[in-house]
């Protein structure tokens, strides 16, 4: 191909990504939710306000079918695109508010063969949306199970390479054919093309060979941070499909998850995937940021009134130890005046003194008068003393 061609078309391109954001939904590999992560995460974005063209470039047309549209039903689709010279602007079919989509046919799959003569066959689609006047935020192509002419046209006029991948041993063997054909893309059609990230698609969270094959990706791309390669900066979306019939049953309707079953497993997924989408491609929106910031701050907030709550209680409990000692000294110091009296003088007081005076020494109550003999109340005059016993034992004179 001629030098100022591949020039041409390259400045075409940036041109036109500047405008609109291209993305290929690509994996060889066939079964794994290509097709329905494109039309349920364009429904889903074109939902909150952005407008979306769905590009159906499978010649088995299951995204066409998956919107409720029959494949050539007298209408131009990306068949006429690539090899009539049609625009995307006449190919494009309204679907709902926001949302279009470039239907395809079984003959797509015959483009391969009559386009092996054609100077730059692999830049046909990008040269055709260099074209499009349609005001569209983004472009999201649903490639054929194949790295052939058509995924090739689909990763030249791309800027980002979105991988759906169930977490499957076999599904890493292909993750690897697949990024080595970005990056020759990259090298020597599309210099802009990165790969976006993976999209985990039929997750299920609770096997442990989903978290193996988790954790050998993400050392995979983690590896190739800060590297000149196309996927440095790709990432892991958060938002895995889990495996759910209803998004199996969807396309039989010709519905979106969101038409046919909004409170579904599969519709949560694909909005929380369509906020972490959007949240890629405008990096200012504070979905994913303040929570970091929160989580940043209030701990540290959180260790500075932690030690005077600590610090307050410690006093406390000195304060209580304080105030329950002086209490308990008291009882303490009685029992040690008794215990300190002999054993043997505690049974003679009450012998040697009299029976009267034993109870007037501990208990000198204000209220009460004593007598030798008898309490009697305040304010009442006691009786005559009786006379001294002549015998200090009590006992009568003979």
């Amino acid at each position: 191909m001629p030098a100022v061609i591949t020039t041409l078309a390259c400045t075409d391109a940036g041109r036109i990504m500047r405008d609109v954001q291209t993305l290929a939904i690509i994996n060889q590999k066939g079964g794994v939710g290509k097709t329905t992560t494109v039309a349920n995460l364009g429904a889903a974005v074109a939902a909150r306000g952005h407008r979306l063209c769905l590009i159906d470039l499978d010649p088995q047309s299951h995204l066409t079918l998956h919107v409720g549209l029959e494949p050539g039903a007298n209408q131009p689709g990306i068949y006429q695109v690539l090899t009539n010279d049609e625009s995307l602007d006449d190919a494009a079919v309204e679907l709902v508010e926001n949302l279009s989509i470039v239907p395809s046919v079984i003959d797509l799959a015959a483009a391969e063969t009559e386009l092996v003569t054609v100077v730059g066959r692999e830049q046909i689609l990008r040269d055709r949306l260099s074209r499009c006047n349609s005001n569209y935020d983004y472009v999201i192509i649903d490639c054929p199970p194949s790295l052939g002419l058509l995924t090739l046209n689909a990763l030249a006029a791309s800027d980002y390479v979105f991988i759906p991948l169930q977490a499957h041993f076999l599904a890493l063997q292909g993750l690897g054919m697949l990024l080595e054909t970005v990056s020759l893309v990259q090298q020597r059609i599309n210099p802009v093309l990165k790969v976006g990230g993976v999209i985990l698609c039929m997750y299920e969270r609770q096997t442990r060979l989903a978290g193996e094959v988790v954790a050998d990706i993400e050392e995979f791309l983690q590896a190739a941070r800060n590297s000149d390669v196309p996927w440095s900066d790709a990432t892991i979306f958060s938002a895995a499909i889990r495996r759910n019939i209803k998004l199996a049953e969807c396309p039989s309707y010709g519905k979106t998850i969101f038409d046919y079953d909004p409170h579904s497993n599969g519709a949560a997924d694909y909005e929380s995937l369509a906020e972490e989408f959007l949240a890629f491609f405008s990096p200012q929106p504070p979905a994913p940021h303040p929570t970091a910031r929160e989580h940043t701050g209030e701990p540290g907030e959180e260790i500075e009134t932690t030690p005077p709550a600590e610090t307050i209680q410690t006093p406390d409990v000195n304060a209580a130890d304080s105030v329950s000692e002086p209490e308990t000294a008291p009882p303490d110091e009685t029992p040690t005046k008794s215990e300190t009296a002999p054993p043997d003088e505690t049974p003679t007081e009450p012998e040697t003194a009299p029976p009267d005076e034993t109870p007037t020494e501990p208990e000198t109550t204000p209220d009460v008068h004593e007598s030798p003999g008898e309490f009697r109340p305040a304010g009442e005059t006691p009786p005559a003393p009786p006379p001294p016993p002549a015998n200090p034992y009590g006992a009568s004179a003979p």
